[in-house]
């Protein structure tokens, strides 16, 4: 085989120094008698040496005949002969190169006289023949297209070869391309085995030369082809306009819908007349439906859509034999604080506040009457069919607990409540639903001074009161705890009046002077002079003493003692017995000393004295 190449090698030689030569050299004129006249071993061997022009003329006739193959460049071969392991390719070289047919594989179809691009793996190998790879020059010239098509920004055909980690491996040209999920379509794609082995179109988005990585995207493509869509049907937009679109993509706030090329965005608000909790319970992805154009910014970059304006609103379609005091039954959508939606038809709403709920006044939560999912009972207080408004009560399916509440509740009867709730300055105290009434914080105890209500009572305490007024007019009840029991001032007062003395120790110390316990209800105050005992020092804590009453007060519950009045009152008897004993002591005047006065009297009215 070898010597056959050699044969046609040198008629190949002999046509072409025919053609490229015009001079009239024997050696020009018949290469082919050239080369066989030329001693090969004389010049390996050095015997005879060549003439340097006969040396420069044999290189030439070889650069124009044969492949270089000292090169890496990719060359173009034909498939000369096939066998069950290889495939002879002829390159034009002084020999055939032989390759695997392994390497060939993608092609089963491949037969004799087939073009095939080959890259020189081995010179020769020990047989003399050329060693070639069809593999090797398929990535080299696939590098080079591939770099070719991200470069002019060419569609490339691919093979999807199978899924991997967030997305899919591509044969381009031989090479494994990364396909991103993200890439695949303009809409999210959940089913990646429906691509596996379908050719598809690409385009190269991304080459990382140092790890040898590509990246192509079919998205790229639909884009493109979407933009040219998007700018026709942008340019078409009205308000009003209906339309029909693709669900692309659900979200907690609302649902994004193709429009052929241009999406908008259907708020949570706009898919229905009633309350949802999720746009799932309206629509589904991929299902097609008509939307309504509401509005769209000036580069129409953002359009808002609308679903529940394509059917009238529910409040048209309200009957007029609905009117205010109905009773109404409806679906507890939603619970707030001050109040419960209720839906008493499809996309109709009325609100029950919270103050409508119970004939109690005191503040409670919705939460403590209704729960959402309820179905309940209500009675229509107010209808507003332009505003689209109603409200609702509860309290109205009961009787009003204050119509007979001159019977229930007289001025001056017992009754047992349950405290509610604290302010600074009272109770407030449930007799019943509906029935509250206020005790002030003076009216809870007779003896003790109660700062807040918490000192005295808890919420949630049974309570027994009386009642102190009625305002049938205002809802107001005044009670009281206070007067349930007798005042045990009235009887302190006879004990602890004005001048009682009493023999007891000093309590506490206190700023301006101390105090005294004579009970758990009186409390005395003495003050600091008065503690000041008969020899100047002063009264302190524990010590035991008589003390007197200076000042009573059963309004203000004050009561004032005194040690000093004490020992002052007993000086001040001391100082009245020594002087009536010291009257009593004085000499009394004799006759004698009478006349002797009347004798000095008469001398000085008779002149004889001056």
């Amino acid at each position: 085989m070898a010597k056959k190449a050699k044969e046609e090698v040198q008629v190949e030689d002999t046509a072409v120094v025919e053609q490229a030569a015009p001079q009239v050299s024997e050696k020009e004129a018949n290469p082919e008698k050239f080369l066989n006249d030329f001693d090969w071993h004389n010049y390996e061997e050095g015997i005879d040496p060549v003439d340097d022009g006969k040396l420069e003329e044999f290189e030439k006739l070889v650069a124009a005949n044969f492949v270089d193959t000292l090169d890496d460049e990719v060359v173009e071969g034909k498939v000369i002969y096939l066998t069950d392991r290889d495939v002879i390719i002829d390159i034009n070289a002084k020999s055939e190169g032989v390759i695997s047919l392994n390497e060939f594989r993608y092609n089963p179809d491949l037969k004799v006289g087939d073009k095939v691009e080959v890259l020189i793996d081995v010179r020769e190998d020990s047989t003399g023949q050329l060693v070639l790879s069809h593999r090797k020059a398929r990535t080299i010239k696939a590098w080079e297209r591939v770099n070719a098509a991200h470069d002019e920004g060419t569609i490339v055909n691919g093979f999807v070869k199978c899924r991997t980690k967030g997305g899919m491996i591509v044969d381009v040209f031989g090479i494994e391309a990364f396909l991103p999920g993200s890439q695949i379509d303009v809409k999210p794609i959940r089913d990646y085995d429906m691509y596996v082995g379908k050719t598809m179109e690409f385009k190269v988005v991304k080459i990382n030369h140092e790890f040898k990585n590509v990246v192509v995207s079919h998205k790229a493509l639909i884009e493109a082809d979407i933009e040219e869509q998007k700018k026709e049907i942008i340019g078409q937009l009205e308000k009003g306009q209906v339309l029909e679109g693709i669900v692309k993509n659900i979200t907690s706030y609302g649902v994004f819908v193709d429009l052929g090329g241009v999406d908008g965005l259907v708020h949570i608000t706009d898919l229905s007349w009633s309350r949802i909790n999720h746009p799932s319970e309206i629509v589904e992805l991929d299902q097609k439906l008509n939307v309504v154009i509401l509005d769209f910014d000036e580069n129409k970059t953002r359009i808002q859509l609308g679903l529940k304006q394509l059917n009238a609103h529910p409040w048209d379609a309200l009957g007029e034999e609905v009117k205010i005091g109905d009773k109404v039954k409806g679906k507890v959508v939603v619970i707030a604080d001050y109040g419960a939606f209720i839906e008493v038809a499809e996309g109709v709403e009325g609100l029950i506040h919270v103050s409508e709920m119970s004939w109690s006044t005191h503040l409670r939560s919705a939460q403590d009457f209704v729960n959402v999912g309820d179905v309940i009972e209500a009675q229509i207080l107010t209808l507003d069919r332009e505003e689209r408004k109603m409200s609702l009560g509860i309290k109205q399916l009961t009787p009003d607990p204050w119509t007979d509440i001159t019977t229930k509740y007289p001025v001056g009867s017992k009754h047992t409540g349950i405290v509610r709730n604290f302010t600074n300055f009272g109770v407030f105290v449930e007799l019943e639903e509906g029935i509250d009434g206020l005790i002030y914080i003076s009216d809870l105890s007779w003896t003790k001074k109660v700062k807040h209500p918490s000192e005295f009572t808890n919420v949630g305490d049974n309570l027994e009161v009386v009642v102190l007024e009625l305002d049938v007019e205002g809802r107001k009840l005044s009670l009281g705890h206070k007067q349930t029991t007798e005042n045990p001032w009235d009887k302190y007062e006879a004990e602890f009046g004005v001048g009682s003395k009493h023999t007891i120790a000093i309590t506490e110390m206190v700023d301006k002077g101390a105090t005294i316990n004579f009970n758990e209800d009186i409390v005395a105050f003495v003050p600091s002079r008065h503690l000041e005992k008969e020899d100047g020092t002063k009264l302190g804590k524990g010590e035991e003493a008589e003390f007197q009453i200076i000042e009573f007060s059963k309004d203000f519950k004050r009561v004032v003692a005194s040690h000093m009045v004490i020992h002052k009152e007993e000086e001040a008897k001391n100082v009245k017995a020594a002087v009536r004993k010291q009257a009593d002591t004085v000499d009394k005047p004799t006759l004698g000393d009478a006349n002797s006065k009347l004798q000095e009297l008469k001398d000085k009215m008779d002149g004889k004295t001056k």
